[in-house]
């Protein structure tokens, strides 16, 4: 964020004070024996005033602020030798004001050097030129003092800048710490609701039974138990009829494990809908099957979601299901099989 006045606003007053000295040069030309020389100083600062005004970027560039400081050089020069130098010159001296502002403009866009270069050499040739008295008759004095205002000014708002740029810093990091709190909040409050409502019945019983359950009712708390961790470890597979199909598995004696890995994050709303929908007719079919896995897909690839069935014994389930058994173990498992094999694709296929 950059504190300033409106850029119109600054432009149009330097473009009048600048068009103002113009109009007192234009007056002294018919008092000057050399009009060349006060023309050529017309011209040449109405381009530097331009090109210090029009130029793009908030600090000046290089070049502009070497061809402003160029003209501040040579205006002084070319114009004092056809200038009356007296107590009272009137308008002959309008390439004073001029350098001045023009000194201005520079140190506003943020070249301070080139500006205090400006100015002091127009003292040095002044002081030369007319002498020690003319800095304050003449109005050089009154240029120092708006060139220091305008290093001050630009001191000022550029430290203001730096402030408000760590306050929007400071507030944007409080944002971002308290948006994390509240999904921290939320997160937690939603697991805890959810975790309420699927155990609460059973937590029910278990009082009123004074921990003396059935062997029913034993298994079921088991499966209530893998439940809630499937919503920590699938957290993305699940959904209502999801939900019912892998416990309907269980309660049928099959083991369901869902591994969530990131790999529907960035999916959009209606591609998980259908994922979900087509997971859970994959989990109906799976019903001779004996061990259940379903894993998301990393990002990159076309499957979203694979689902892998299987008819053998529990403890080998999971080792066979990630390539992870053991070659001497495949002459006593000859009678395992595949029951099921999904890849559910990530995106709906045309």
């Amino acid at each position: 964020m950059k504190i300033s006045i409106p850029a119109g606003v600054a432009i149009g007053l330097a473009a009048l004070f600048s068009l103002y000295h113009l109009l007192l040069a234009s007056t002294t030309l018919f008092r000057v024996d050399d009009v060349g020389a006060v023309l050529a100083c017309m011209a040449l600062y109405a381009a530097a005033t331009g090109a210090a005004l029009f130029a793009k970027g908030a600090v000046l560039p290089v070049w502009v602020a070497c061809f402003s400081l160029a003209t501040a050089v040579m205006m002084p020069v070319v114009a004092a030798p056809v200038a009356e130098a007296g107590a009272t010159p009137g308008f002959g001296t309008w390439w004073i004001a001029a350098v001045g502002t023009l000194m201005v403009i520079v140190a506003v866009r943020q070249r301070i050097v080139f500006a205090w270069v400006g100015v002091s050499f127009l003292v040095m040739y002044t002081v030369a030129w007319a002498g020690p008295d003319a800095l304050g008759a003449l109005g050089v004095l009154g240029s120092v003092v708006w060139v220091a205002i305008a290093t001050i000014f630009n001191f000022v708002m550029n430290r203001a800048t730096r402030t408000t740029r760590d306050f929007i810093r400071a507030e944007q990091e409080t944002a971002d710490w308290q948006a994390a709190q509240d999904a921290h909040v939320f997160e937690r409050q939603f697991r805890l609701s959810q975790t309420t409502r699927m155990a609460l019945p059973m937590l029910q019983r278990i009082i009123d039974s004074c921990g003396d359950l059935t062997d029913a009712e034993r298994t079921e708390c088991l499966h209530l138990e893998q439940a809630i961790r499937d919503e920590i470890r699938g957290r993305s597979l699940l959904s209502d009829d999801v939900r019912e199909e892998v416990m309907r598995l269980r309660r049928r004696g099959a083991v369901v494990q869902l591994h969530d890995d990131g790999g529907l994050d960035e999916l959009e709303a209606d591609d998980v809908r259908r994922i979900h929908a087509q997971l859970a007719d994959a989990l109906r079919q799976a019903w001779d099957a004996d061990n259940v896995i379903v894993r998301t897909v990393p990002e990159g690839s076309g499957a979203a979601v694979t689902v892998v069935g299987l008819r053998l014994d529990v403890a080998a389930s999971e080792s066979a299901a990630l390539g992870t058994a053991h070659d001497d173990d495949d002459d006593g498992d000859e009678d395992d099989s595949v029951a099921l094999w999904l890849e559910i694709p990530r995106h709906e296929r045309a």
